[in-house]
């Protein structure tokens, strides 16, 4: 069976979970002297998770599982009495056998394409068995979630702590990400500085890097066009248009946008702000730039040296870095109700790759010293018309 189809599958059985486990806990409700002790939405959300989870698990475990037990099958077939012995090619083979079945191109082997069918059935038959075997945990585990709900049964609970614990998983799946991004560019800069200088590549002028001279490889790996290039487009150029844009898509958002448009449009440029600008920097590269070729008459197939494709980067980058670093004004300040003498905290938060300067003002006026994204004061009969907070890059 297709995978997408079985998750498919699966998420209707825990969307039929749910509902029954609602139900059933609302004619509980309904019978029952005492009191629910969880929601009845909760009760079906504990019986979906139920359905679903171990259901999911199996599903992918079984998937990792699949290519394997195919391949043993093929490799049990007479037909693989001709497999060579040498390890590159006998793999070179089975990857062959594995892009045949699954509809891939062209084979370079013959004995490919007599295996291909019987992985091909092997493939089917280990698919429809998951499949079996995923509907059957999946009926299993959501029937003895539905036996447990009762009127006392804390359902609120378990399903918090089920979420606790996957939003656990993700921190440290993004944690030990991290950890593995940063050993392994630490161990490549070592390896990397113990072939070249790092004086040739911190001040070298000559970024090429696809013509390397063994005997003085870091004479084309200086990285200053590289670091002029950053400074050039995020710090002169995209600044021209982010900070216009960025200021008057905020006044806009603060001070004139109904409240509909800004439910929609604060989210969505949130969003944008938190893309790091090497995303977009690699969209531009490989979007933007050959999509202006028509507008700036541009011959992407010159070397990369060339002044036009030089050109075309730059514009793809402007347009790119520009983009992520509008800053974007997350809460601007608030009404706050409060008896005279009494402190109130005014509050702005701007969402920002770029370092900012805030200034308070009242009546267009500078408060001295108030350069915190956050301003205290004390409340009086009289109230603070004109206070505001200015935004600097």
């Amino acid at each position: 069976m297709n995978p997408y189809a079985l998750l498919f599958l699966v998420a209707g059985l825990g969307v039929i979970a749910w509902l029954t486990g609602r139900a059933r806990a609302a004619r509980f409700g309904a019978a029952s002297k005492h009191r629910l002790h969880s929601l009845p939405g909760q009760h079906g959300l504990y019986v979906a998770m139920w359905t679903v989870i171990p259901a999911l698990i199996f599903v992918i475990a079984w998937g990792i599982l699949t290519p394997s037990l195919a391949t043993d099958a093929v490799l049990k077939a007479p037909q693989a009495s001709g497999l060579p012995l040498f390890g590159y090619e006998r793999d070179a083979i089975l990857n062959e056998v594995r892009a045949r079945a699954a509809g891939g191109g062209y084979g370079f082997y013959p004995l490919a394409e007599q295996l291909a069918p019987i992985y091909g059935q092997a493939s089917r038959f280990y698919g429809w068995l998951g499949t079996g075997i995923a509907i059957l945990l999946a009926f299993a585990t959501g029937a003895f979630a539905y036996t447990r709900i009762k009127a006392e049964f804390r359902a609120r609970t378990r399903v918090e702590r089920t979420v606790m614990l996957a939003l656990l998983v993700a921190s440290l799946i993004a944690i030990l990400t991290t950890l593995g991004i940063f050993l392994s560019l630490l161990f490549e800069s070592l390896r990397f500085f113990s072939m070249v200088p790092i004086t040739d590549f911190l001040f070298g002028t000559l970024w090429s890097p696809q013509v390397i001279d063994p005997a003085d490889p870091g004479a084309t790996l200086g990285a200053v066009p590289l670091f002029w290039g950053t400074f050039f487009i995020g710090a002169v150029i995209a600044m021209l248009v982010a900070i216009p844009f960025g200021l008057m898509s905020a006044i806009y958002l603060t001070q004139y946008a109904r409240p509909a448009v800004r439910q929609w449009m604060k989210p969505l440029l949130e969003i944008l702000a938190g893309v790091p600008t090497v995303v977009y920097g690699y969209f531009a590269a490989l979007t933007v730039g050959p999509a202006s070729k028509p507008l700036t008459a541009i011959d992407y197939t010159l070397p990369m040296a060339s002044a036009q494709v030089k050109t075309a980067l730059l514009l793809a980058g402007l347009f790119a870095v520009s983009l992520a670093a509008q800053p974007v004004i997350l809460t601007h300040p608030a009404d706050a109700n409060a008896f005279p003498g009494d402190r109130v905290t005014l509050q702005v938060s701007v969402a920002s790759p770029l370092a900012l300067t805030y200034q308070w003002r009242k009546d267009g006026v500078i408060i001295g010293g108030a350069v915190q994204p956050t301003l205290t004061i004390t409340a009086s009969l009289t109230p603070p018309a004109g206070l505001g907070a200015s935004i600097y890059t």
